[in-house]
């Protein structure tokens, strides 16, 4: 019994493996060979990587997101090994012994480690497909989003990273088009919108019409910024030494403002004494730390809107500004960004989401979206 259940699923794999080939074949004669092999991928499915400097998100054609993942890594030093990554590394971060370090292999949305960078990349698309089985998955498409303002250089260390990762082809999308396309913006009409995508390392803001970036202006100013200004206020303001994670857990407090009088418990070394200390803090206080922050990004949005050709701009006083990336969720900076630029201003649903999403949409259309390109 056992053997005809195996002759028959291999029978069925030697079926499919013929349609492939036959269709293949039959299409070779009838369209250029970019476009065959481009239709041959459909077949497979494809990984979009949202390469962030906080947190790498994976999805999975067919699938969806399949994979959210600090982008951290632990190392030990006197073998270069890595001993973890992602959450598990995120976790080590202040509380690991002398032979190991825990680095975080981007910055700015770029690389800045590559070795590093490159394992971590290898680590979750290998991770993913263990999860995902499947006959055509062995050597995936894979998209991978860039800043807009990355050298070539860069672009092509995110490349080679993630083509050492197993791929057939890598694909690059600006993380603006990227995040414009997981919010259900128009991207491929003629008329302009603009998003907005507050990483953990840099903010973006771009005007998008036709499937091109027209403008885009970047500020080295996101989420990893905001912790770090957490950790210089209690540091000036209460004598308090907070670590990287209590400061991240203190942002991410500061999504519901409703709740801006409430009152948090923060705990840290008194930096006089060297004693833990644990203090009370309203989030209406922590708020107003992270006003120089908010409002670089405010800026940022104004310089775009300045940069604009004056028919995009009406179409983005029609539409509005739409926000991505974890930032976007920050009370009040909505508003704010609506307050000062007079233009009508949104979160997209799933904000952190948003640039994965758009990988993944852009797996479906590739070979609209290349031909756009080229």
């Amino acid at each position: 019994m056992d053997f005809k259940l195996f002759r028959m699923k291999f029978n069925k794999i030697k079926l499919l493996l013929s349609l492939q080939i036959f269709f293949f074949f039959y299409n070779v004669k009838k369209q250029p060979a970019r476009r065959v092999v481009l239709k041959f991928w459909k077949f497979s499915r494809g990984i979009g990587i949202d390469l962030g400097t906080a947190n790498t998100i994976l999805y999975v054609q067919g699938r969806g997101i399949v994979l959210n993942q600090p982008s951290v890594v632990a190392v030990q030093n006197s073998t270069g090994k890595v001993v973890a990554v992602g959450s598990e590394a995120r976790s080590m971060l202040g509380r690991v012994p002398l032979n190991i370090t825990v680095y975080r292999p981007l910055r700015d949305g770029v690389i800045a480690d590559f070795e590093r960078a490159e394992a971590m990349i290898q680590y979750f698309v290998k991770k993913v497909k263990q999860e995902v089985k499947s006959l055509f998955f062995s050597s995936p498409n894979i998209v991978v989003c860039v800043p807009h303002g990355a050298t070539p250089v860069e672009r092509r260390a995110i490349h080679d990273a993630a083509l050492t990762s197993g791929a057939r082809a890598v694909f690059l999308v600006e993380e603006s088009m990227a995040a414009a396309i997981g919010a259900n913006l128009p991207v491929m009409e003629p008329t302009g919108c603009m998003v907005v995508d507050i990483g953990g390392g840099t903010t973006e803001v771009a005007v998008i019409s036709l499937g091109g970036v027209v403008c885009s202006v970047s500020v080295r100013c996101g989420g990893d910024r905001m912790d770090e200004t957490i950790v210089d206020y209690f540091r000036k303001s209460h004598n308090l030494l907070v670590g990287e994670n209590s400061a991240e857990r203190l942002k991410c407090s500061l999504i519901n403002e409703d709740s801006a009088s409430q009152k948090l418990k923060i705990t840290g070394r008194e930096m006089t004494t060297g004693r833990p200390k644990e203090i009370l803090a309203s989030r209406e206080e922590i708020l107003e730390s992270l006003l120089e922050p908010m409002s670089l990004i405010v800026e940022t949005v104004q310089r775009s809107l300045e940069k604009t050709p004056p028919e995009l701009a009406g179409d983005i006083v029609d539409r509005g500004i739409v926000l991505t990336g974890g930032g976007a969720m920050l009370a009040r900076l909505c508003s704010q960004i609506e307050e000062r630029t007079g233009v009508k201003t949104t979160i997209a649903e799933s904000p952190l989401l948003c640039v994965a999403m758009g990988t993944g949409k852009y797996l479906e259309r590739l070979h609209e979206f290349t031909q756009m390109a080229s």
